[in-house]
């Protein structure tokens, strides 16, 4: 891959093609930008080296496609410069895309804290963005490899793609990260940034399940399948309250995959196993009525009664009676429940990962407009972007947010 460069002649034996713009991607954010664009009366051509469109909308949110948050804030979102999303979010809001989706009749509910699914399929998502790029006459071609993007001495670019190239106006990288390598994820977005040596923030896999020690797994994985309420934290200072799930490999859940895109290597992990319960009156009660009853009889009230064993296993539930029970021993107790930090070995990778930490340095692109500051004609939307939201239909919401942005930008110079 070479930018700014004059064409190489090898392509003079390969056919050239030519449009307007051309669109690197057949996601959520390449579709609706390109739909936009195709509506305004621009020629536009996607490119995606996969065997059919929308490939991670259609899995996404168990089949039932999480397609926004109504509490979409610029606040749930991680950036190098967490300013960067405030005005394409403040543009082109949940509500704007919402109104999309009661055009297209797809029904939908909320799920829990403002998470917007469909009733039936995510196929309805991925059905209305491409009726949406039929309307617009947009082209796209599917099994189409891009190897290389150049920009040619008068301003356009060539794209390298399959066996020919296509020369164009603009270049949108709508590539994706590298989450869920299976579905075909490259780092094609990052390769191209770098080219045209726009920055880079070093990408890692976020929303991800933990790894856990040996021998802390040893002790927890007959827990798997276990899923309980809990508040999580890390040393950033942020915590989260959602369901924790125990797994053959480690821990899951949304509040482990939401905590996973602000924790580091090596730092410990917070969780409050009560989730905020006041359990001393319980237990003070239970002590009164059956004081030789076991203290893991009365912890099964709050919490599995596997879970409450694992964690006598860990030292942190004594095995004692409630007689025997002190009163140091029991605030102690309160304390290691609402306290249980551990050290995580790593996570899954991106196998499993939702969405991917890092991408192409915002300080490069412009706000308003998606487009590099330093290539004129040159832009970067979605999760290719150093922006990542919380898990719960966010990182949907910037797809769409920052297709629009890029698309109001290029209609308003192509007028």
């Amino acid at each position: 891959m070479a930018s700014k460069l004059t064409l190489l002649k090898s392509h003079e034996s390969l056919d050239t093609i030519e449009t307007d713009i051309i669109v690197i991607g057949a996601g959520a954010a390449g579709l609706f930008c390109s739909a936009l664009l195709g509506q305004a009366g621009l020629s536009v051509t996607i490119l995606d080296k996969g065997k059919k469109p929308g490939r991670k909308i259609l899995i996404s949110g168990g089949g039932r496609c999480n397609f926004t948050n109504l509490y979409t804030d610029a606040q749930a979102y991680l950036s190098k410069n967490p300013h960067f999303a405030k005005s394409a979010l403040a543009r082109f809001t949940q509500w704007d895309f919402i109104e999309l989706i009661n055009r297209h009749q797809i029904a939908y509910h909320e799920k829990k804290l403002g998470q917007l699914f469909c009733d039936n399929s995510a196929k309805d998502i991925v059905t209305m963005l491409l009726n949406e790029c039929h309307t617009g006459k947009v082209n796209i071609q599917m099994r189409s490899e891009v190897k290389r993007v150049q920009q040619a001495a008068e301003g356009k670019f060539i794209v390298e793609v399959n066996d020919h190239f296509i020369k164009c106006n603009f270049v949108i990288v709508a590539s994706g990260g590298l989450a869920m390598p299976g579905l075909g994820s490259t780092p094609l977005g990052y390769q191209i940034a770098k080219a045209f040596s726009i920055p880079v923030i070093a990408p890692r896999a976020a929303l991800v399940p933990f790894t856990l020690p040996k021998a802390l797994l040893e002790i927890l994985k007959p827990l798997a399948g276990i899923s309980v309420p809990v508040i999580i934290s890390c040393d950033s200072g942020i915590s989260f309250q959602e369901n924790l799930l125990f797994t053959h490999r480690g821990l899951s859940g949304p509040a482990i995959l939401q905590i996973s895109s602000y924790w580091q290597p090596g730092e410990p992990i917070t969780i409050d196993l009560l989730a905020g319960q006041n359990i001393t009156q319980t237990i003070e009660q239970d002590r009164h009525q059956h004081p030789n009853q076991h203290i893991k009889t009365t912890l099964a009230k709050f919490l599995p009664k596997r879970l409450v064993e694992s964690l006598m296993s860990l030292a942190i539930v004594p095995d004692v009676g409630l007689k025997q029970l002190s009163v140091s021993q029991q605030s102690l107790l309160i304390k290691k429940l609402q306290q249980w930090t551990f050290y995580p070995e790593g996570t899954e990778g991106y196998r499993t990962a939702e969405v991917t930490l890092g991408g192409v340095d915002t300080q490069a692109l412009s706000s308003k407009t998606m487009e590099s500051t330093q290539i004129t004609g040159l832009y970067f939307i979605g999760e290719v972007v150093d922006v990542t939201g919380w898990l719960g239909g966010y990182n949907f919401q910037w797809a769409w947010s920052s297709a629009w942005a890029c698309a109001q930008a290029l209609i308003a110079k192509n007028k």
